[in-house]
């Protein structure tokens, strides 16, 4: 007899359908307003439609999701179990999941101790690295992960996951992700605005790091059997613990390679759970 989460997971069958419109929709409204945001950054109504055509691009994915699922009677009834099966879950899974984040850049601030760096890094930042426009910047900082692992991981992880292994799944899905963030870079004061204005290495770091990043995320997110909890709360964590410490810039990027590092481990440990074709 077949496992009941296989036959679940068989049953995300549009992923085409769903990537063209989770990047195509957000990167018009980013685009659109990157430009408004350099007209006049000082325009207050300009600046508030920039801060809303924006926002509308970050919950345009889980609409798009919860539209595609709201139809299947099925992929609502698995969406609703994946909330509440924490009791399957290994404890040493959602330990991993809450200290993760935590671990690697305290470990990568320790390393850059060796070369030099300040040990002031370890103390709490005074400000945010990024401005959200008329919203708060505390509030996107929950809201964006939020949001977000409810269209990746309600839908979009599992609807490549039905048809390539685990590591291929993670790779499409990192390179779609990495692409999907591109037009940020061009609204004014945003993340990934500021930190394409540090230099080009930063930037590249930020890309590569979302490869190992999603490779873990969703080893913990198939080891915890499907739970969408467990990807919100290591994205919850990500940008909180890489907000809150006054990090140099390049800690982050040992960060990166310490995930990879740890990533690497795993698939070496685990090589069939990430390279079997099939989800049983």
């Amino acid at each position: 007899m077949r496992n009941i989460e296989c036959i679940d997971i068989e049953k995300y069958r549009k992923p085409i359908l769903f990537y063209s419109l989770a990047i195509g929709i957000p990167w018009v409204l980013w685009f659109i307003a990157g430009y408004i945001s350099h007209i006049t950054p000082s325009n207050s109504f300009l600046k508030a439609s920039a801060s809303i055509l924006g926002f509308i691009g970050l919950l345009s994915p889980v609409l798009i999701a919860y539209f595609m699922i709201s139809s299947n009677i099925e992929l609502k009834k698995d969406l609703k179990n994946r909330f509440f099966n924490f009791k399957t879950i290994k404890p040493a899974y959602i330990f991993a999941t809450c200290f993760l984040m935590l671990t690697s850049i305290l470990l990568a601030q320790a390393i850059s101790l060796l070369f030099g760096y300040n040990i002031n890094q370890f103390s709490l930042s005074h400000n945010f690295s990024f401005s959200a426009g008329i919203f708060p910047a505390w509030f996107l900082l929950f809201i964006a992960p939020v949001v977000e692992e409810l269209a990746w991981h309600s839908y979009g992880t599992d609807c490549l996951r039905a048809r390539c292994s685990l590591f291929t799944t993670s790779m499409v899905f990192a390179t779609f992700w990495a692409l999907w963030h591109i037009p940020l870079s061009f609204i004014n004061d945003c993340y990934q605005s500021n930190v394409a204005e540090t230099g080009f290495i930063y930037s590249l770091n930020f890309f590569l790091s979302i490869f190992p990043f999603v490779l873990l995320m969703n080893w913990l997110y198939y080891k915890a059997n499907r739970n969408i909890i467990i990807p919100v709360i290591l994205h919850l964590t990500a940008v909180f613990f890489n907000e809150i410490f006054s990090t140099h810039p390049d800690s982050k990027i040992i960060q990166t390679l310490i995930l990879a590092a740890l990533s690497i481990v795993l698939i070496l440990k685990e090589h069939d759970f990430f390279f079997k074709r099939s989800y049983c």
